[in-house]
């Protein structure tokens, strides 16, 4: 098989984002991250956020180290003074905002009869609320922009059950992501505001890495799961989002768009020879 990273989203990005700001949250790492570099070289003025100071620091070096227009703020995604303070201060200094990212999210991972009530509320504080917060703190400053685009980032995990137990509260999660979206695509109509949702499938981050790492059968599943012969990259979802972000979506609100090799087209675990993970 070639290698793996030929076979990875690419392509030209240069000025599909000119003149947008877009604010992105759980930039600090993993997915986030790669968005906010994307959408950069893309040509948007990225605000991004993240709730740890470490992640701020890595991904402000990045975009100072490649010239690219990221600024970076410590931000709670789930706490309505944070989000309060850190979108006032991105309209205030960039006069707008036309693109918003709901891409951070806190789970817990544990099986149904090991689940706490505790860290049944914390998910869906992590999952739902952390969506709803800045969603509900830019609408008035998109609609006076007249229009924007909100990207949620939803998961296979909150359309189909999968192999891998405890994903209860993650799925119940993600589920309302989508059906948030979907209301939001509703209400943001009138005022030219498009809400599409993200839902990866098996994606290589600094988060499932170590679940890769520490269960062989998890990594079993993981990569059992696609129909395309590789796991999933953060760029690949990236591309997906610079699509929904950018004016080539225009017509596309209300959609769930899944990132997941092909995974929900099958209905079992698939043997892959040669893999290239």
């Amino acid at each position: 098989m070639d290698d793996s990273t030929t076979r990875i989203s690419r392509g030209p990005v240069a000025g599909r984002l000119c003149g947008k700001i877009a604010m992105i949250t759980g930039a600090g790492s993993g997915l986030g991250q790669n968005l906010a570099e994307l959408f950069a070289h893309a040509g948007a003025t990225v605000v991004g956020g993240d709730i740890n100071s470490s992640g701020v620091e890595a991904t402000a070096a990045m975009a100072d180290k490649q010239g690219l227009s990221i600024e970076m703020s410590q931000v709670d995604a789930s706490d309505e003074s944070s989000v309060s303070e850190w979108v006032s201060h991105s309209i205030q200094r960039y006069g707008g905002v036309d693109i918003l990212v709901n891409n951070a999210a806190r789970t817990h991972i544990a099986s149904i009869g090991e689940m706490t009530l505790e860290q049944w509320r914390e998910t869906m504080q992590g999952e739902l609320d952390i969506v709803f917060v800045p969603t509900h703190a830019i609408w008035r400053h998109m609609i006076a922009r007249g229009g924007g685009s909100i990207i949620n980032m939803g998961s296979v995990a909150g359309m189909q059950s999968s192999e891998h137990l405890g994903m209860s509260a993650h799925a119940a999660g993600k589920g309302g992501v989508i059906a948030f979206t979907r209301q939001l695509a509703h209400e943001g109509a009138p005022h030219w505001i498009r809400a599409n949702s993200l839902s990866p499938g098996p994606i290589l981050t600094p988060v499932t890495q170590p679940y890769l790492e520490a269960n062989p059968e998890f990594r079993r599943v993981f990569e059992g799961w696609p129909l395309l012969a590789r796991t999933g990259r953060p760029a690949d979802v990236s591309y997906a989002g610079l699509f929904l972000a950018s004016d080539e979506s225009a017509f596309v609100t209300g959609s769930n768009l899944v990132v997941d090799g092909g995974w929900l087209s099958k209905g079992g675990f698939t043997a892959h020879q040669n893999r290239a993970v």
